[in-house]
């Protein structure tokens, strides 16, 4: 495993500017999700890691040694895509193996390394298979097993689970989580998906217009995000963006552009919140149910927001009723008309 840095990266297309001046420090044996919304620059960050994608400007180190002119076989990574580019022809056993045999590395060695990566990824038993014989899930096992198998420094992911269904994500990414565990491994992973990043990461750096908009913990960025973006695309449902002027919202901070409040941290009562909690009522448009609890969407004033409750308060509620949420101070977000975070 190997520290990974990136210092003043930038990425142009003749006059387009992809990647602007990125600054990143990856900690040998970290797991790091970059996450960002479709185009933002986060796979074209990964190529260039990978090699893939020759560098603009800037320095990029893995480990001690500057790979900006290193080809991506001497770079020490091995990089799993969102397809899973099996050979159709091979068998598992000859996929897992065959970059290995393409190194000439010793059959003695090839066979060993690829039995311990399938025991540690539960396909021992499909080895002899060929792909079209597996599920996704059991391909996607073998595209990781592939990877495993070169014993690289670092290990690169572009949005691997994004063609599985919603069960085998989940379970995919418990499967991951264990295996970054098993190896002690700096990994850096691609995606979309902000509750994969949340899930996977022990740092995220959340990239929007090929800038990195706020790197931290998935606590950090949930709970302290330092501008709009960052916090209306961290949390699932969204920060509710409401404006303080808004005749149905009391005890916000008047000076602020915005208030953010994350549909957790609402409340059907006052009893927790204290003297300066923000008060907010609005309509009751819809209710969808979630089994012990309720995603609620109401109109104030004009405004849109999402409240979560525990199913035994609503009490028979719905479309069209009032309701009225208070949120703690400390639970409240403020935003300047730049976006940028005022606390």
């Amino acid at each position: 495993m190997a520290a990974v840095t990136l210092k003043d990266i930038k990425k142009s297309y003749g006059d387009t500017h992809v990647i602007k001046g990125v600054d990143l420090d990856i900690q040998s044996g970290e797991f790091l999700v970059l996450v960002g919304p479709s185009g933002c620059g986060k796979s074209t960050l990964l190529r260039m890691i990978a090699g893939l994608e020759e560098i603009s400007a800037g320095d990029m180190h893995i480990g001690e040694t500057r790979v900006n002119e290193v080809a991506p076989r001497d770079r020490g990574v091995a990089m799993v895509f969102q397809s899973y580019a099996l050979y159709p022809h091979m068998t598992v056993r000859e996929n897992m193996g065959f970059g290995l045999m393409i190194r000439k590395e010793p059959q003695s060695k090839i066979d060993e390394l690829v039995n311990d990566a399938a025991r540690m990824l539960d396909i021992e038993e499909y080895l002899e298979r060929l792909p079209k014989q597996l599920s996704g899930g059991q391909r996607q096992r073998v595209a990781i097993g592939r990877a495993i198998v070169r014993q690289p420094d670092v290990f690169l992911f572009d949005e691997p689970l994004s063609n599985l269904d919603a069960a085998l994500r989940t379970q995919m990414r418990v499967e991951l989580k264990k295996l970054h565990q098993r190896l002690d491994a700096t990994m850096i992973y691609v995606t979309h998906d902000q509750v994969e990043a949340m899930t996977l990461a022990d740092r995220i750096a959340v990239v929007n217009l090929g800038e990195i908009q706020q790197c931290g913990s998935p606590t950090e960025l949930f709970e302290r995000p330092v501008n709009r973006f960052v916090a209306g695309f961290i949390g699932s449902p969204s920060m509710n963006f409401l404006s303080p002027e808004n005749e149905h919202v009391s005890g916000a901070n008047a000076d602020a552009h915005e208030v953010g409040i994350r549909p957790q941290h609402l409340e059907m009562t006052d009893e927790h919140t204290g003297e300066d909690a923000v008060t907010i009522t609005g309509k009751l448009e819809v209710i969808e149910p979630m089994g012990w609890e309720a995603h609620l969407h109401l109109d104030v004033a004009g405004q849109t927001m999402v409240a979560h409750a525990r199913t035994e308060e609503l009490d028979g509620a719905k479309p069209g009723d009032s309701m009225t949420f208070y949120a703690a101070s400390e639970n409240v977000h403020y935003f300047d008309k730049s976006g940028v975070a005022q606390r």
